[in-house]
């Protein structure tokens, strides 16, 4: 197993109540769901806070499109499908 170590977390009554049915009906413990749970929100969340980060440096950087040229392109896609229906 990789390292681990220990995080303690306030849950309201009624989500630790949960939390131990989920525990029950999947024969997990309360722990592991808890840090699957927490594990899958933060390589959510941080993809997010990355992809911002990208998207400021490319506005630093100049990297932009005009958005009437963005729109454009993406109405010519769209009739172009349509015209192949």
């Amino acid at each position: 197993m990789a390292d681990s170590t220990t995080l303690t977390v306030r849950l309201p009554a009624e989500t630790k109540a949960r939390l131990e049915e989920l525990a029950g009906y999947t024969r997990r413990t309360q722990s592991f769901l808890g840090a699957e749970a927490i594990a899958d929100y933060v390589a959510r969340e941080l993809a997010i806070v990355e992809a911002i980060e990208r998207g400021r440096a490319d506005v630093k950087a100049g990297r932009l499109s005009p958005h009437e040229d963005v729109a454009r392109e993406a109405r010519a896609i769209v009739e172009d499908a349509r015209a192949k229906r």
